[in-house]
């Protein structure tokens, strides 16, 4: 691999090379974590929510579905942000360079609104995590983008509100990323974890000075390299790795 998950304090428990998404399952804390890094200025990073018709995508087969239409497939895909019983997306969300719901940047109740905030962003050949003000100060322009919350990592430290004993815990992902916006770390936790551990992994392990939640129990992953599909009722915002059918 590029560069080895392989720090103080981590135990590796599996890892697997794939051409366009390299995945390992790491032990942190005490809690296993699936994380897959991705090369943005490399891969073809995008966001999914309907599909041309403006029909609900919501599982990873149906993207699937679509793509092998011009002879793609996923390589790799996860939910990536909150979304209401429609699956609309509760928060900013840009798909394909048209935007479907505006940036919200008031508190509000549950986690997405524990501020701060943020957006993960796609642009060409990078992909970025900006705390929410920040993001819509620099105004990046993303091709895709999507809101959630809260944020894991603010340039370099945890979100405020996190407690090293909090008892909440659930099945959780996210979403970091490098200062260059080429290094994209996905991690999903195999066990339940509260949100400051799940903060330290991106901090401490995966070095990433910004990290963003996308959600909590209903967390899906989709690795087929991992022999990994998770099943369930539909999703809102998806994102995933595009490639050639071989």
């Amino acid at each position: 691999m590029t560069r080895s998950l392989f720090l103080a304090g981590v135990v590796v428990m599996m890892a697997q090379n794939v051409a366009a998404v390299e995945c390992e399952t790491v032990e942190h804390l005490e809690t296993p974590f699936t994380v897959c890094e991705v090369d943005a200025s490399k891969e073809d990073l995008q966001l999914f929510l309907y599909d041309d018709a403006g029909d609900l995508l919501g599982q990873f087969f149906a993207i699937d579905q679509v793509l092998a239409k011009d002879d793609m497939k996923l390589s790799f895909a996860m939910n990536a942000g909150m979304y209401h019983e429609d699956r609309a997306p509760v928060g900013h969300f840009v798909q394909n360079g048209q935007e479907l719901m505006r940036v919200i940047e008031n508190p509000g109740p549950g986690n997405f609104g524990m501020l701060p905030n943020g957006v993960f962003c796609l642009r060409a050949g990078r992909a970025d995590v900006f705390e929410t003000s920040a993001y819509v100060r620099t105004a990046p322009g993303c091709n895709d983008a999507t809101q959630s919350g809260p944020m894991l990592v603010i340039e370099g430290e945890l979100h405020p509100r996190f407690l090293a004993d909090g008892t909440s815990k659930y099945i959780r992902n996210g979403v970091g990323t490098s200062s260059d916006g080429r290094r994209v770390f996905f991690a999903i936790s195999d066990a339940p974890v509260n949100f400051h551990d799940f903060g330290v992994l991106f901090r401490d392990v995966l070095k990433t000075p910004n990290a963003l939640y996308f959600d909590g129990n209903i967390s899906r992953l989709y690795a087929p390299d991992l022999n990994r599909n998770d099943f369930g009722f539909r999703l809102g915002p998806i994102v995933g790795v595009v490639t050639e059918i071989d």
